[in-house]
């Protein structure tokens, strides 16, 4: 049996929970959300709720901006990232069912 703790993308934190864990302003967690940085969750209440994996993204954004990132450019970081990530899985798709098909190189060559 899984559970939600053990789900790194289900929404259990709530904006109080984050700004103490990283030390940084709720004030600061409500402008990444309203830029389209980080967009967590909302609970039935409208509340917002992180997961594990955007606290990670958070912790990503405030070394970006100690380096003197602005919001706008890490924005286009991260969306650069996913794009990165979603074109590197279809690309492994697309190779194992070429190669489920006996039409692509084999593993290692």
């Amino acid at each position: 049996m899984i559970l939600p703790m053990d789900d790194e993308h289900a929404a259990l934190f709530t904006v109080g929970q984050v700004a103490d864990m990283l030390q940084v302003q709720q004030a600061f967690l409500r402008r990444i959300d309203a830029q389209q940085v980080v967009s967590p969750q909302r609970s039935a209440g409208g509340q917002r709720r992180y997961s594990r994996n955007e606290i990670g993204r958070i912790q990503e954004v405030v070394t970006m901006m100690d380096e003197g990132m602005t919001l706008p450019a890490i924005r286009r970081i991260i969306e650069l990232q996913q794009q990165v990530a979603d074109l590197t899985r279809e690309r492994d798709d697309l190779a194992r069912r070429l190669r489920e098909h006996g039409r692509g190189p084999a593993r290692g060559e």
